[in-house]
């Protein structure tokens, strides 16, 4: 069976145009948006605020607190839910002691959101900021191992004694590496301060494994609205023992406390001591249930490896096509661990990224253009087809002149 079809038809987003924006925002299919309207109902049944309707709305959290820290494999009281990665970066990393000159070290292939986040935390707690150097890094899938060995070198090279946390996304939105997060969690612990590790998981949940990297992490933050098809605004982020146990929390609200019906005033400590310290106050319950819809869809269609080897199979057919295309140039040397398939035009081209992107998307095919470096990247996930690469490659070449 053709895994990428059942799933494809459950999608409407997926019936009207060719689509490689996965990386950006996944579709959402048709029975998710069912069981959040479902969930509201109910809500409105019982009563949005009456004595019957916490055990539903804590039934709701609950499962999807489980279902999430299963796919992590961690233990439930370590996963926080968010409402988006950046909120699952930013809380529990602001939350950390700090003092004047401790150091943060960030690869050059992280998101300008958690990068601005960083430096402003910097600003205020007088810390340093190192770059790790890791957009240099591009043999691809095949040469995972030489990929996995320069990263270790240049995080060697990088560190510094007052190092107080490191940042490194899973997968590079930009470039489509994958980084070796268990093997840098390693390395860093047998640094003698043993610097914190954050990673940005945005384009790991739903396309690639994340057991590994999530329990190895201090704070694995991700998304459910990318590659997991669920709805935006709401996410989670797996925390270590000594995050729970080290950072304060940042922004505070009633789900933050052990007792969320009186006003602190006299504890000294009246917060949970698991990740339920870094969640806020009211979030939309409905959305639990359209991402454990769309989970379920994705695990019904194959198990997390077998879903990597479809997407492989689409990325690396794309990567070849577009390597044999005159005047385009993949980032990548080889073909990509997953589904970022990122390239750039050469000089005889000249329309720009922008210009490019919007004449596609007049056209129904919608990828996107990235800054750092310029480039564009499409995304191919289990719900793409062949036939739309083919498309793609068309349009691109009679666009482009090339």
């Amino acid at each position: 069976m053709d895994i990428r079809n059942s799933l494809r038809d459950l999608c409407p987003a997926l019936g009207n145009k060719i689509y490689f924006n996965y990386g950006g925002q996944g579709p959402l299919p048709t029975p998710s948006l069912e069981a959040m309207t479902q969930s509201w109902q109910r809500i409105q049944e019982l009563g949005p605020f009456t004595t019957d309707v916490w055990p539903f709305i804590s039934s709701e959290t609950n499962k999807t607190r489980a279902l999430l820290s299963r796919m992590c494999g961690v233990a439930p009281h370590r996963l926080a839910l968010t409402e988006n990665v950046t909120s699952g970066c930013v809380l529990p990393l602001w939350g950390l002691p700090f003092e004047a000159g401790d150091r943060l070290l960030i690869s050059d292939c992280e998101h300008p959101g958690v990068v601005a986040a960083c430096h402003e935390l910097a600003r205020r707690e007088h810390l340093e900021v190192d770059t790790l150097p890791v957009q240099q890094f591009r043999q691809g899938r095949e040469a995972q191992q030489d990929t996995d060995a320069g990263v270790l070198q240049a995080l060697e090279d990088s560190l510094q004694p007052r190092t107080k946390v490191v940042v490194l996304s899973h997968l590079l939105w930009n470039t489509g590496q994958l980084m070796p997060i268990p093997a840098v969690a390693e390395q860093l612990d047998q640094h003698a301060q043993q610097p914190f590790l954050l990673v940005d998981a945005a384009q790991s949940m739903g396309q690639i494994p994340v057991g590994a990297a999530a329990q190895a992490a201090d704070i694995y933050a991700f998304t459910g609205h990318k590659w997991a098809c669920g709805p935006e605004g709401l996410g989670g982020v797996a925390l270590s023992e000594r995050i729970l146990n080290q950072a304060n929390p940042t922004l505070i609200g009633w789900r933050s406390l052990r007792d969320e019906t009186r006003a602190v005033i006299d504890d000294p400590d009246p917060f949970h001591h698991d990740s339920r310290r870094f969640e806020i106050a009211t979030s939309c319950v409905p959305l639990m249930a359209g991402l454990r819809q769309s989970l379920g869809l994705l695990a019904s269609e194959a198990n997390e490896q077998q879903r990597l080897q479809t997407i492989q199979s689409l990325s690396g057919e794309l990567y070849r096509k577009l390597n044999e295309l005159p005047g385009t140039t993949p980032l990548l040397e080889g073909e990509p661990p997953a589904g970022l398939v990122s390239f750039q035009l050469n000089d005889s081209c000249s329309r720009s990224t922008t210009d490019i992107v919007k004449i596609l998307g007049s056209k129904g095919i919608w990828i996107r253009n990235l800054e750092e470096p310029i480039c564009l990247r499409a995304c191919t996930h289990i719900t793409t087809e062949e036939r739309e690469l083919t498309s793609f490659l068309k349009a691109l070449q009679e666009l482009t002149g090339i």
